[in-house]
């Protein structure tokens, strides 16, 4: 029986339902970049960009997730193997990481892309894995032995979806090259072109039973192709753009489409009708879907740092994922300068009120006169823990002037400039203010 150690974790509930059928699935401290509902549809895993994994009970409304703890950056996607026990993540750390679903814990990780891993596929025996990279590799590992197999190398940006074929001879890849490829497992060989779009491609899912695979690209296209002919069976394209999100019920009979304009859109897959077209979150995209297991209900993972479990039939409105507005959301126009910068830089990652909560960076609260690593209940990269650095005007304009990639080599966050004085200056008088954060107080211990 699986030891599911909700009572000792904190943060995160799956809310009573907001309207009918709807729920919440709250606690991450970042927008959600994947999701997977278990085989038995018991489960649901949710990847963010806080850095973790979410395992939440679909069954039990008041149960607690459990949170799997292991990247060292985002989180881009998360996936159950079959056996519904184990899970394979994947994220900005280059990394991906075999789960123990039984106690929550890592038992392995899995090396060797050298740029983000944005998606994941497996075998239905569970045995094989591949992997979507921004370094323009494919990766292929055996789940049995935990080792990397082979890195396939043909397309000429980088990946961004994989799939197997389900009898696992063939895998599919997507890539901002504008190309579906197909190759062969066996002997890790290109085998053809699937496609070749004017626009990257985002997403991808194959229905073999029905003889088609189904894409997304950036410019809002969703094309369905015959796998034998190559040649289009229908056109499902809603004009909102770029697809972001692309998933089929188990059955084949729907597919759901998320875009970054912040639409859901579910079409019957034997007519290619649309069952249901609505707006899911009020400004950003929806970054990822997964169908409950009779493909009733659609979950999401949007801008916001919560999933929803939105009805597929009846009304829907996005009042229903109404939350906390935060600073990212806002319109630019009500802020000053320095606002503005703070939202689009480093509100994702970081808070303004002494919590860090469940986010990708530690609050700012007193930054100023703080040194570098020392915050007490964050876990720091070795590279800052290392660092004599204090957090002041100079310190905090050099680190936007030359980027964290310069200025704080192998820290946490994310390569960013902001390229005119002005707004690093803006910025740092807006930090001044809302982290109440001038010098420290007489007797008061610098953290």
């Amino acid at each position: 029986m699986r030891f599911f150690f909700f009572a000792l974790l904190t943060a995160g509930l799956a809310n009573p339902a907001l309207a009918d059928g709807y729920r919440r699935f709250e606690g991450h401290g970042g927008p959600i970049r994947g999701l997977s509902i278990s085989p038995d549809g018991q489960h649901a895993l949710t990847a963010s960009f806080d850095n973790s994994i979410g395992y939440w009970s679909l069954e039990d409304d008041t149960a607690r997730p459990v949170w799997l703890e292991a990247h060292e950056a985002a989180a881009n996607v998360a996936t159950f193997l079959p056996d519904g026990n184990h899970a394979l993540s994947a994220g900005d750390d280059f990394d991906l990481i075999l789960w123990s679903l039984d106690d929550g814990k890592p038992i392995t990780t899995l090396e060797g892309h050298k740029g983000k891993v944005l998606d994941l596929s497996i075998t239905t025996d569970g045995k094989l894995a591949a992997s979507a990279g921004w370094d323009g590799a494919i990766g292929l590992w055996n789940l049995e032995t935990r080792e990397p197999i082979a890195m396939l190398k043909g397309h000429r940006a980088p990946v961004q979806a994989v799939r197997f074929s389900a009898d696992g001879a063939y895998l599919y890849s997507a890539s901002s090259d504008g190309t579906i490829r197909r190759w062969t497992v066996a002997d890790h060989a290109f085998d053809r072109v699937e496609v070749s779009h004017g626009f990257g491609v985002n997403r991808l899912v194959i229905n073999d039973k029905a003889g088609w695979f189904a894409y997304g690209a950036l410019d809002g296209g969703v094309r369905i192709v015959n796998i034998d002919t190559g040649k289009e069976i229908a056109d499902i394209t809603s004009g909102r753009q770029p697809v972001l999100a692309l998933v089929l019920s188990r059955d084949g009979n729907r597919i759901a489409i998320g875009d970054g304009e912040g639409f859901i859109h579910v079409v019957d897959t034997q007519t290619w009708r649309t069952i249901k077209d609505f707006r899911a979150v009020p400004r950003g995209p929806v970054w990822a879907l997964a169908f409950g297991p009779k493909a009733q209900h659609i979950m999401a993972g949007t801008i916001l740092d919560h999933a929803d479990f939105w009805p597929v039939e009846g009304a829907a409105s996005v009042s229903e994922a109404d939350g906390p507005i935060r600073d990212f959301h806002r319109d630019p126009a009500t802020m000053t300068n320095g606002e503005r910068q703070f939202a689009r830089k480093c509100s994702i990652c970081h808070t303004l009120d002494g919590i860090s909560g469940r986010r990708a960076g530690p609050t700012l609260h007193r930054i100023f006169g703080r040194k570098a690593g020392t915050l007490d209940g964050y876990q720091y990269s070795d590279a800052l823990l290392g660092i004599n650095l204090v957090w002041n005007d100079i310190s905090l304009d050099k680190l936007f002037d030359l980027g964290p990639d310069h200025y704080t080599p192998g820290s946490k966050m994310p390569m960013q400039r902001i390229v005119k004085q002005e707004d690093r200056r803006d910025l740092i008088d807006y930090l001044r203010i809302a982290t109440d954060g001038d010098d420290p107080q007489p007797g008061e211990k610098t953290e």
